[in-house]
């Protein structure tokens, strides 16, 4: 693989433990008793070089191809990176409308963070990644490279959960779905590094009787 290609990967995350954190196949999850039903089990699309995973996958991708299976023990730095004690903050229970607990996660202005303690009036709450700091072990796989241009697109919203309706003609891409503007700003870098594609248009339908969302 070289910086820029369009792949999608699958892979079991573990702990030094062998605690699974995270993986993309359904019938591992089922065997290990940590099916979800609330999530998609399918390979997921990266974009090599482009931080869509983390350091360590991202370089190993690089002396991959198509069909490779690897098994990587990842360091802090090449993972979630290590835990910044400045990540730990307190506040007044006050703030809280709800009734809160150690291990209950918060958010906190749209940051995420899990609460550590709850004591004299006080929570402490830790917005370190919950891997922040440890040791991971990774078995990844490349199941496949896309390389038309609207396979890229597709592929590029996928990561972000968004199926939007595209068309390609002459070079020009059209996106119908409603798109937050700073994942707009994201998609063009993306789009016109990667792709023959020189104009985008970006469209919005609102029907009567609905109200345009908020990008």
């Amino acid at each position: 693989m070289k910086k820029g290609d369009f792949v999608y990967i699958s892979y079991i995350g573990r702990l030094e433990s062998g605690e699974i954190f995270d993986l993309t196949d359904e019938e591992t999850a089922k065997k290990e008793k940590i099916l979800n039903t609330n999530m998609k089990y399918s390979p997921v699309p990266v974009i090599v070089g482009e931080k869509f995973i983390i350091p360590g996958i991202d370089e190993a991708l690089l002396e991959m191809k198509i069909g490779d299976e690897k098994e990587l023990t990842i360091e802090p730095e090449k993972g979630f990176g290590k835990r910044d004690s400045k990540l730990l903050k307190v506040f007044p229970k006050s703030m809280f409308k709800n009734d809160v607990k150690a291990g209950m996660v918060v958010d906190m202005g749209g940051m995420p963070g899990r609460i550590q303690s709850v004591e004299a009036g006080r929570v402490r709450v830790d917005f370190n990644n919950p891997m922040a700091g440890k040791v991971l072990r990774y078995k990844i796989k490349v199941e496949k490279k896309v390389e038309k241009d609207d396979e890229k697109v597709k592929a590029f919203f996928e990561y972000f959960s968004i199926k939007p309706e595209i068309s390609v003609k002459e070079n020009e891409l059209e996106i119908i779905s409603a798109i937050p503007q700073q994942l707009r700003k994201r998609a063009s870098e993306i789009i016109f590094k990667y792709t023959k594609i020189e104009k985008i248009k970006f469209i919005e339908v609102c029907e009567k009787g609905e109200k345009a969302k908020d990008i």
